[in-house]
């Protein structure tokens, strides 16, 4: 099973050579929203009165995301912060805080944090999402998994109609019911359930 971890758990993370040095601090990320993954990274410098680096580092380069740290291969990996930035399909701050609504049009939270895989792929897996009434009549924060593409309409982020059913509570959990919806890609599934009957009692 693939760890997942929330997009802003990796900010501030130190960015660590092979070798053993911490060259830079995670800034921001930065996604490629139709993709439905990381470009890159934004930085900035170690300590306390460090700012923001001229140079980013490009999700290709990154050897793994780990627990406490963004593995590279080495310092040379890192490039001029536009070329990340500045990427086509890269969007910073176009998914957090956007609407999230099916693809039958029902309207089901705000998008709170990007759920990622931790590693190499850099791939968005779901949404950490504060709920509204369509979705959770107690409007919860809960884990919502995306469909095939990142789909952003407008500054409104659309997932299939069927997530509702595979909500979680929280990450560990949310892990098997993002296996389970792409288990039953394949099979169809009702709209989503009615306001209070989701996929959390």
């Amino acid at each position: 099973m693939t760890t997942l971890m929330l997009a802003s758990d990796v900010t501030k993370r130190e960015v660590v050579t092979l070798g053993g040095e911490a060259v830079a601090r995670i800034k921001d990320t930065v996604f490629d929203a139709a993709a439905g993954r990381i470009v890159g990274f934004t930085l900035s410098g170690r300590g306390l009165l460090a700012g923001p680096l001229k140079r980013s580092l490009p999700f290709s380069a990154v050897h793994a995301v780990g627990p406490s740290a963004v593995m590279i291969p080495s310092e040379e990996v890192l490039e001029d912060r536009d070329a990340v930035v500045a990427s086509e399909g890269a969007g910073q701050g176009q998914v957090i805080g956007a609407p999230v609504v099916t693809d039958q049009g029902t309207g089901i939270g705000t998008v709170r944090d990007v759920v990622i895989e931790a590693g190499t792929s850099g791939r968005v897996v779901g949404f950490e999402v504060d709920a509204d009434d369509n979705l959770d009549r107690r409007h919860r924060r809960v884990f919502v998994p995306r469909g095939q593409t990142l789909a952003v309409s407008g500054s409104a982020v659309v997932v299939p109609a069927r997530a509702g059913h595979f909500v979680a509570e929280d990450l560990p959990s949310f892990e098997a019911q993002v296996e389970a919806f792409h288990a039953r890609a394949d099979h169809p599934a009702p709209d989503m359930p009615a306001p209070g009957e989701g996929g959390l009692a």
